[in-house]
């Protein structure tokens, strides 16, 4: 019997492989998450808010309730945490509604998870802001 742990192998061959693929080293996944569309506020009232439930949750509701469970979770999912604020932004959220549901759920999950989400949405807020003077600048 051997003490050779097959998982370990099997994870240093991927590593290799993953090497010889062409700018593998240069990949990101923050820079691949910037190449996901936004989905337009039309659309996201259709499929997630009342359009089609007119006495149903609205699509913004919807994103900030999505937010608070994210934010329950520890905020693990980066990419999630931040495509959750940009569709909030875009179905009418404003920065301080977002600010309050990540807020609110620091005495459920905690400060940690709470200043987590807050980073990562940080994060989205500021890049709204610059292209915000940005565009206003034109």
């Amino acid at each position: 019997m051997t003490d050779k742990n097959p998982w370990e192998d099997m994870l240093k061959q991927a590593q290799e492989m993953a090497k010889t693929f062409p700018a593998m080293d240069a990949f990101s996944p923050k820079g691949f998450e910037s190449m996901m569309g936004l989905m337009p506020k039309d659309m996201m009232e259709t499929f997630f808010g009342n359009k089609l439930n007119p006495d149903g949750l609205d699509a913004k509701t919807r994103l900030l309730l999505t937010l608070a469970g994210l934010t329950m979770q520890g905020a693990q999912n980066d990419t999630a945490v931040r495509q959750t604020v940009r569709h909030a932004m875009e179905a009418g959220a404003h920065k301080q509604q977002i600010i309050e549901t990540i807020g609110q759920m620091s005495v459920f999950a905690g400060i940690p998870a709470m200043q987590r989400a807050m980073d990562l949405a940080k994060e989205v807020l500021d890049d709204g802001e610059t292209a915000g003077k940005a565009e206003g600048d034109t």
